[in-house]
């Protein structure tokens, strides 16, 4: 039906009016998931920042290094370098500090005593190391005001395209491809289309009646773009350092052996070589003032051993420069012949201990990853360098428990050593109130202490026993008093009874039971006090 036939009363068009105002007001709502995706979004950013400024700090530090061992070298490098960070914590620091500034424009709270961080809200860390907590997330006046009334985005644009071009000069002309590389990571152009009248600019389009929680999420989106830039440039200057150099600047003698330590009767068998090797040709190689064969650069030392002691041998190997001059390294290398032997000990007694894990320590002159320990009643556990033995059955006369120690020497399996040991059961704990077994006692000290322990005395392992329960017996008035505790504690009735003790009286604890940490239960022996 149309308005000519049915015309709107002045109530229609005032319903009108208002549904116009509140569908231009829900345009103007953003979405609280939306808001709330941005926190998301700009936390994560944040967190690669961090990690990028890390990267970038790690490469820094290599060219302080390389400056001390090689200043000359470095120098022309270095300084560029150092352009880069200063320009790079220039522009971090404007943006930083813009973050903050448009946060307290459009309201925020300062994270104290007087307002606890809110791990739910849209925070921001100031350089100066305080947090803010943004207040409007959903701000668009105070954005639009800051940023685009007050030209900030403006003076933004002209910062980020000065430091590009800064950055930029630092590389060679000959490097178009990473110029353009650092050019497109720090781009800042106008969005192409529509009129002259409508068409946006950069700055309106990221900042104009934009929210408060995106434009923080794309300023932390600028802060990693200009360390992505940063790496960029650093690490071609690093490069740069031995882009003209030979992959290697020294050459060494260097020698291999199969092993440093043999066994009399063995071979001792080493392996020489020129750090550096040059496929083009072969150097000679001189052991004990004899020359020796070359193969693929290395040459091969070997000779019987009879005889226990340190023996020494040297050689010399000339090499041919690019310049063709020979030059002359030389090396001296020395190595042991043992006969087979080993000590083997307990480290914290002469005994293992059943139920514990007891260290092991084996003195001999052969590599420890060379190794292997197997005994009889338990087995043998090895952790890094060292040994645990956990025992299976007590063995007090040490009869049945053998501790036997194999090495692998050149890919065989020997016995070096083997030795008997004693198995005994941890010993009984001392029961113990306020640090004594007995004596005199005060009457003030006895009722401050909540219990009974049960304490291993001169024992060098990590091992507890704790009360599980004990008597209290007294004397009041002729009659005998005893109170029974199922637990390491003094009970109610057991603190009332010592509470009615009279002076020159006798406290006496017994029937006192404890557990281990291995479980077993034992029986302690009483104690007694007499109480001041």
């Amino acid at each position: 039906m149309g308005a000519k036939n049915c015309p709107e009363t002045p109530r229609q068009k005032m319903i009108n009016m208002m549904y116009i105002v509140l569908t231009a007001m829900l345009a103007l709502n953003v979405a609280a998931e939306v808001l709330e995706a941005f926190r998301l979004i700009d936390s994560s950013l944040i967190h690669t920042l961090d990690a990028a400024k890390m990267k970038n700090q790690q490469i820094y530090s290599s060219f302080e290094q390389a400056y001390l061992e090689n200043p000359a070298k470095v120098q022309e490098w270095k300084d560029k370098a150092d352009e880069a960070r200063s320009i790079t914590k220039e522009i971090t620091e404007y943006i930083s500090t813009m973050k903050e500034e448009l946060v307290k424009y459009s309201g925020s709270k300062l994270v104290g005593p007087d307002n606890p961080y809110d791990p739910e809200a849209f925070n921001i860390v100031t350089l100066s190391g305080d947090t803010l907590q943004v207040e409007k997330e959903d701000d668009l006046n105070g954005t639009s005001e800051f940023m685009i009334t007050q030209k900030n985005a403006t003076e933004l644009r002209t910062r980020v395209e000065k430091y590009r071009e800064d950055l930029v000069s630092l590389i060679d002309e000959d490097e178009e491809e990473l110029k353009e590389s650092v050019r497109k990571t720090l781009e800042i152009v106008d969005p192409s289309g529509g009129s002259k009248v409508e068409r946006k600019t950069w700055e309106s389009m990221h900042f104009e009646n934009t929210p408060m929680a995106a434009i923080l999420t794309v300023l932390s989106k600028m802060l990693i773009d200009v360390r992505n830039a940063e790496a960029n440039v650093i690490n071609y200057l690093y490069a740069q350092i031995d882009a003209g150099s030979f992959k290697f600047n020294k050459l060494g003698a260097r020698v291999i052996a199969n092993s440093n330590i043999v066994f009399q009767g063995e071979s001792y068998e080493a392996e020489v070589f020129l750090a550096a090797e040059d496929t083009t040709q072969q150097p000679q190689i001189f052991i004990n003032g004899r020359a020796v064969e070359v193969s693929d650069g290395k040459a091969r030392y070997q000779v019987n051993t009879s005889e226990a002691g340190v023996f020494k041998w040297s050689g010399l190997i000339k090499y041919k420069t690019p310049d063709g001059i020979f030059k002359d390294y030389p090396f001296e290398q020395e190595y042991q012949v043992t006969k087979p032997g080993i000590t083997m000990s307990a480290t914290r007694m002469n005994v293992f201990y059943k139920g514990l894990d007891n260290p092991f320590d084996i003195a001999s002159g052969i590599p420890k990853e060379d190794l292997v320990v197997e005994m009889t009643n338990g087995r043998v556990v090895k952790s890094g360098d060292a040994f645990v033995i956990r025992p299976t059955d007590l063995d007090e006369q040490g009869r049945k428990t053998k501790v036997s120690v194999y090495a692998n020497i050149n890919g065989s399996r020997k016995l070096v050593g083997s030795t008997d040991w004693r198995v005994k059961k941890v010993p009984d704990p001392v029961a113990q109130v306020a640090g004594l077994s007995g004596g005199d006692i005060r009457k003030e000290r006895l009722m401050v202490e909540q219990g009974v322990m049960a304490t291993l005395v001169d024992f060098d392992f990590n091992f507890k026993y704790k009360v599980t329960s004990f008597e209290i017996q007294t004397t009041d008035g002729g009659y005998t008093n005893i109170k029974t505790s199922n637990s390491n504690r003094f009970t109610p009735e057991q603190l009332t009874q010592l509470k009615n003790v009279q002076p020159q009286s006798i406290v006496y604890i017994s029937n006192i039971k404890a557990v281990g940490d291995d479980g077993s239960t034992r029986n302690l022996d009483p104690i007694s006090f007499k109480v001041r």
